[in-house]
């Protein structure tokens, strides 16, 4: 695969639509070209403590931050035409979905591809193949797991590896 986008979010609570942050990669001719980053305020607006422990994040964060539309209006014109990765897409098409839907927005049939099914297919040997993992087999070392944008280019890396 040489040309698609690499997606992940991180949610403040429980519920899909609550996504706090994304980030994004854009890879083209297998090349990193482009990046995006952005705090969103999340739907409900609250965050519980497990979900806070893993990625560091606060209401104090995103009380200020856009809304998930005004967010998505910046990503739409990166991403179109793209296939969409993800490291476990289950979660991050699952959260996008619910979002889009929580907003009343419409959801193109984004074609969506993940990297954790591929590297338990092509990568058994591992011990495990949690995004840190998998990247580290493919010579990329995540250094600030469970922020979005990095874990989108650990996402990206894999996903040229592998895909």
């Amino acid at each position: 695969m040489q040309d698609f986008a690499a997606i992940d979010f991180e949610t403040a609570n429980q519920e899909p639509t609550s996504v706090c942050s994304v980030g994004i990669i854009i890879v083209r001719n297998g090349e990193f070209v482009n990046s995006f980053y952005s705090l969103i305020q999340p739907e409900p607006n609250y965050y519980l403590y497990w979900n806070t422990r893993v990625h560091g994040l606060t209401y104090k964060d995103t009380d200020s931050a856009p809304v998930f539309p005004k967010v998505w209006k910046q990503i739409e014109p990166l991403i179109e035409g793209l296939p969409l990765v993800a490291h476990n897409k289950a979660f991050d098409e699952r959260c996008l979905r619910a979002v889009m839907r929580c907003y009343q927005m419409d959801y193109p049939d984004y074609e969506f591809h993940c990297t954790l099914i591929a590297s338990r297919r092509k990568m058994k040997w591992l011990s495990n193949h949690q995004l840190h993992t998998v990247a580290e087999a493919c010579g990329f070392h995540l250094e600030n797991h469970h922020h979005a944008l990095a874990d989108a280019e650990a996402c990206a890396w894999i996903a040229r590896e592998i895909l």
